[in-house]
């Protein structure tokens, strides 16, 4: 694992694409290089790449938020590492780097997004790890 020590928005936007294809992520899709700088460069982002066998298998991206907590905003794993046992250990980082001291700050809560588009074990593995169902909502459509 790998923190992006420098702020590279070519980074995030093409593993928003690269990971978030298969699940639909739509939220970023029309955002102008402009708006991905933007992005990127925020002091309240930090980025992280996981690799196995120095090849990159995925990511992660911390946000604090306004309220003193840590999103993990964006996980997943690229689509040929998928299937090998590899999520529970980047969602494990994840987890551990949210709650670290960073900045010397401890995070109120640690918390995700997620929603049935999503990978289908996501749920079982944030709840593996620890997480609890906060607030669920129902949409129609």
């Amino acid at each position: 694992m790998r923190e992006q020590k420098e702020p590279n928005w070519v980074f995030n936007r093409d593993l928003y694409f690269r990971v978030g294809e298969q699940w639909h992520w739509i939220d970023k899709r029309p955002w102008t290089d402009e708006q991905w700088k933007e992005y990127a460069a925020a002091p309240e982002l930090r980025t992280f790449a996981a690799y196995y066998d120095d090849a990159l298998a995925g990511y992660y991206e911390l946000r604090r938020d306004d309220e003193g907590g840590i999103e993990i905003a964006y996980f997943g794993l690229l689509p040929e590492f998928m299937g090998r046992g590899l999520g529970g250990a980047l969602l494990t980082s994840a987890i551990e780097q949210a709650w670290s001291r960073h900045g010397g700050v401890a995070p109120r809560r640690v918390w995700v997004h997620t929603c049935n588009r999503d990978h289908p074990q996501a749920l079982a593995n944030y709840q593996a790890r620890g997480m609890v169902v906060y607030k669920v909502e129902e949409t129609s459509g």
